[in-house]
């Protein structure tokens, strides 16, 4: 089984150690091969809309594009991690899945199993705990892939979810949803 982890985080903080958390735990899967990617250090442009990508499946931009929606066709379980920028994902996370249009014909034509995991200063009751999710449902809906786990969590400073004995707790079994 593959898994493809995308962290939307540009720092070192709460959403690299929850994804840490969950890879300890797929580790326990026999024969999972696990590959992250990290969306700040990823060259990938934003979409500019050309529409060439219609008639040939493929992005024609020069960067990392290709090989990302590349991993991405290949994974069976997917799993996107964001911190909270604006009641939305980070940037650097969306820029991708934008790009995910170059190759929607064949992303929807590929059954996924999905995660999600935002990571916010607010407390739970905040929208961006709705909002995020729901972008990501969306998503997954309109590709056709099955979102088996949404959760949230609240963490302040960078380290304040690795403080967290019950969020670190439950991150380290997500994987059995998956």
């Amino acid at each position: 089984m593959k898994a493809l982890l995308l962290n939307g985080s540009p720092r070192q903080g709460n959403t690299r150690t929850a994804l840490e958390a969950l890879k300890k735990g797929m580790n326990q899967l026999p024969d999972m091969d696990i590959q992250q990617i990290n969306a700040a250090e990823a060259g990938v442009s934003p979409c500019i809309a050309c529409q060439v990508c219609g008639s040939n499946s493929y992005c024609v931009a020069d960067d990392d594009t290709n090989d990302i929606l590349d991993a991405v066709a290949e994974a069976d379980v997917i799993v996107f991690a964001t911190p909270v920028y604006w009641w939305g994902m980070t940037a650097q996370l969306k820029v991708i899945i934008d790009k995910f249009y170059s190759k929607v014909k064949t992303l929807n034509t590929l059954k996924k199993k999905v995660g999600v995991i935002v990571i916010g200063e607010a407390e739970q009751d905040d929208p961006q705990y709705e909002i995020i999710p729901k972008q990501f449902e969306c998503i997954c809906d309109y590709l056709g892939w099955d979102v088996v786990f949404s959760k949230t969590y609240t963490a302040d400073g960078p380290d304040d979810l690795a403080k967290s004995e019950a969020d670190m707790e439950e991150i380290g079994t997500l994987w059995k949803l998956l």
